[in-house]
């Protein structure tokens, strides 16, 4: 007998009728031997409901009333699939996020897991037990009650299953596993059987929105086995794990890309030691996520700073490097926004040199003008205009052979 970690996503659980498919799933699972704990996330769109109920009060809601608020959407899910399971005859029990013993630090909105006491879910499976735990949410040792932020269940799930010393961990969503690239944009992307954490971890941050970027980083450092499969669908999903096999020889595994990106540029800053640091201890003091950073040096003692952002984090950060300006002493602060970004992933890049090369190339002969760019060992990025992400995004995904043939590793 083993354990598994089961996650539902908002829309695999968005009707009675998608609760009673998921409680199907469970008992299946149940049925081979394992133990089963499972973590749901909010039905359908009741988060965006709840976020619109609040903004009908107020455009500013204090955000630990919106922790109180948003998390009541994971406990009609958790009572609901209890109930489907109960009624077919499997005895369950439903959790809260702090009633599983997710210990969160002390930020409302976006908090981070510290510690997890897993001893009361131990407690029920070994009575026999499903146990069903409310995701994204948790508290603090105060008990205050916190999420966990965008993709907050996945980092649930996987926790969870770290603590657990779980088998396996499978997120169950709306598509069968993942992919090349998004097939809700790109009709011949094909699916990854397999994809190693880095991989993953650079997808997720780059955009691919199968998994939130913490949960992959959480599998990683504890070593849990992922698989993305469909809620829906009885096949094969896709696995994250350490290491996989590259077949026809794919040194680019997949396409990722992200809208409502902004070019900020602080013009005319000295040429000093500390300025950078000030800069970005102000941005991440103010919690503003900064990806791409190009510095540049102009004539005399004067240096030039670009980098992007989200668009909806661009009112902030104007204001951060207004309220510095006396110690940064600028001249000016330009941006553009109506930007995206378009990304190639793939760990075979390590040993192929000259992809950076061929994807520009690709770009400039459809006519993409780049903006910015920023390069790892296993990726590359390119800001582009916004109207050209996903004529860039077919293309790269035509150049590399990820349509070609279906995709197996």
């Amino acid at each position: 007998m083993g354990l598994i970690v089961q996650k539902f996503g908002g829309t695999s659980v968005g009707s009675v009728d998608k609760i009673q498919n998921a409680a199907n799933r469970v008992i299946e699972e149940k049925n081979r031997g394992n133990d089963v704990v499972v973590v749901v996330s909010a039905m359908g769109k009741t988060t965006d409901q709840l976020v619109g109920m609040a903004k009908e009060i107020t455009s500013s809601p204090s955000k630990r009333e919106m922790d109180m608020l948003l998390t009541t959407g994971e406990q009609v899910t958790i009572s609901l699939l209890s109930m489907a399971l109960i009624s077919k005859g499997h005895p369950a029990v439903s959790m809260t996020g702090w009633q599983a013993g997710v210990e969160t630090e002390e930020i409302h909105g976006n908090a981070r897991i510290l510690n997890i006491d897993s001893d009361k879910i131990e407690k029920e499976i070994q009575q026999g037990k499903i146990v069903i735990v409310a995701g994204f949410q948790g508290a603090t040792s105060e008990g205050e009650i916190t999420t966990l932020g965008r993709g907050g269940s996945d980092t649930t799930a996987v926790a969870l299953a770290a603590a657990l010393k779980a088998d396996k961990c499978d997120i169950y969503t709306d598509v069968t596993g993942v992919f090349t690239t998004d097939p809700r944009y790109i009709k011949n992307a094909r699916k990854l059987l397999s994809v190693s954490y880095d991989e993953m971890l650079e997808l997720a941050n780059l955009g691919a929105g199968v998994l939130h970027p913490r949960a992959v980083e959480f599998a990683k450092n504890y070593g849990v086995s992922l698989e993305v499969r469909s809620s829906m669908e009885k096949e094969q999903g896709t696995t994250i794990e350490e290491e996989v096999k590259m077949e026809q020889n794919l040194v680019v595994r997949g396409v990722a890309f992200e809208d409502e990106i902004t070019r900020v540029s602080v013009i005319g800053l000295p040429s000093s030691l500390g300025g950078l640091s000030t800069i970005f201890s102000a941005l991440a003091n103010d919690h503003i996520n900064v990806d791409i950073i190009i510095q540049s040096m102009t004539e005399g003692e004067t240096s030039s700073l670009s980098f992007s952002i989200k668009n909806e984090d661009l009112t902030e950060t104007v204001k951060v490097l207004e309220r510095n300006r006396d110690q940064l002493l600028y001249d000016r602060i330009e941006w553009e926004s109506g930007l995206a970004k378009v990304s190639i992933v793939g760990s075979g890049m390590i040993s192929n040199p000259g992809v950076a090369a061929e994807m520009f190339d690709v770009l400039a002969q459809n006519e993409i003008l780049v903006k910015m760019v920023s390069t790892s060992e296993i990726k590359v990025s390119a800001v582009v205009e916004q109207v050209k992400m996903l004529p860039a995004v077919e293309v790269l995904h035509d150049a590399f052979q990820l349509s070609a043939n279906s995709v197996k590793a």
